[in-house]
């Protein structure tokens, strides 16, 4: 049973046995990339650092949830790498592994993740999504407005590298899709597949604060299968799994797969498991969701509303540990404390109002949400 289903039984989810472990659990680490000019940080409010949650929050959160059952995190931004304790904060929740986290992966534009890589990996990062929209090097400099292509191509051939020498790591490439600008890179991403284990996913464009949405950008799901099918026709599905976010295909000879993400014409709503912690402590439990509720101001409400650093974070388990006189288990990091009770059922009632679809289209293009720099892919 996951943590949805028993959010609808009961919004104090802490009062009943919790096993979720097909929910997804993401945090949005930064609002930071690498091309600071670039149009998807344009006009964006960006939040004090000061509101920003600290590697113990971030570790406190992951080991709650990890005690109920969640058994894979994504690290997202922005861009995480440019995070400059990205490297202690994965080795923290990697250690989360001997709880029952069993995946921990990234979602990022992989400028300088060839460099960090290895550190990664030892740390448990056993997933990469890497964000890229175009394979031309010229049109990759007009998206992002700087040069990095040869440095993403550096990352996707070590992590190929670092597959064939035996590491557990999946790579996924996502690519948004937009009319007038890269659909004719779809085939040569397809081809990127024939002989290498990659997994490319075509992303129907979505509206966001700030990225100029309109339908007419918007190529759709079946019209990119037409587009691969004319060349391949003997493109077949592949049976998935309750939880995909994406619909996966594949061609006969291909070692790659291919995967849609059909947020727009073809929903997945009803089975979507994701859960969404933005850089300022927000819970999120729908992308396209406005609605949110801290989970940061509970955290430091002890700490006189203050970040919790390493300092605050030991002495906080000191006066816990000191209260229960040794009592309490080591399901978290604290223990099954009140602080843990109270953020458990300020999850389970944000879940429980969790709607059973997003808005449709028209209604998504005119609604306020955060840019998706602020949430995280």
């Amino acid at each position: 049973m996951t943590i949805y289903e028993l959010a609808l039984q009961s919004a104090a989810i802490c009062d009943v046995s919790i096993a979720c472990p097909k929910v997804r659990l993401r945090f949005h680490l930064t609002f930071q990339i690498h091309w600071p000019t670039a149009p998807v940080t344009e006009g964006v409010p960006l939040s004090p650092l000061v509101h920003l949650l600290t590697s113990p929050e971030i570790f406190y959160l992951s080991s709650l949830f990890v005690s109920q059952g969640v058994t894979k995190i994504r690290l997202t931004g922005g861009e995480p790498t440019v995070r400059r304790d990205i490297l202690p904060l994965m080795q923290s929740i990697g250690t989360l592994r001997s709880k029952g986290l069993r995946e921990l992966a990234l979602t990022t534009n992989g400028i300088s993740l060839h460099r960090k890589l290895d550190g990664m990996v030892e740390a448990g990062l056993t997933g990469v999504n890497l964000s890229l929209d175009t394979l031309d090097p010229f049109q990759f400099q007009i998206m992002t407005r700087r040069k990095g292509f040869d440095a993403v191509m550096k990352s996707i051939e070590r992590i190929l590298e670092m597959k064939n020498l035996g590491a557990n790591l999946k790579l996924k490439i996502n690519c948004v899709v937009m009319r007038g600008l890269n659909e004719r890179d779809i085939i040569p991403f397809v081809e990127m597949g024939h002989e290498k284990d990659i997994e490319v996913r075509f992303i129907e464009y979505m509206p966001f604060d700030g990225n100029k949405w309109n339908k007419g950008k918007m190529i759709s799901y079946q019209e990119m299968l037409d587009i691969i099918r004319a060349k391949y026709p003997d493109l077949r599905k592949v049976r998935g799994h309750k939880n995909d976010t994406s619909k996966t295909y594949e061609i006969p000879g291909f070692v790659g797969k291919l995967g849609f993400i059909t947020s727009m014409t073809h929903n997945f709503c009803g089975t979507c498991n994701r859960l969404r912690i933005t850089s300022d402590g927000n819970l999120k439990v729908c992308l396209f969701g406005n609605t949110e509720v801290s989970l940061r101001d509970l955290l430091r409400k002890d700490n006189n509303g203050q970040p919790i650093d390493e300092e605050a974070f030991e002495a906080i388990k000191r006066v816990e540990m000191d209260r229960r006189q040794g009592l309490l288990g080591d399901e978290t990091a604290l223990g099954w404390g009140e602080r843990e009770r109270e953020l458990l059922e300020v999850i389970g009632a944000a879940v429980k109002r969790k709607k059973e679809k997003h808005a449709g289209m028209g209604q998504l293009e005119n609604m306020k949400n955060r840019p998706m720099i602020l949430i995280g892919g």
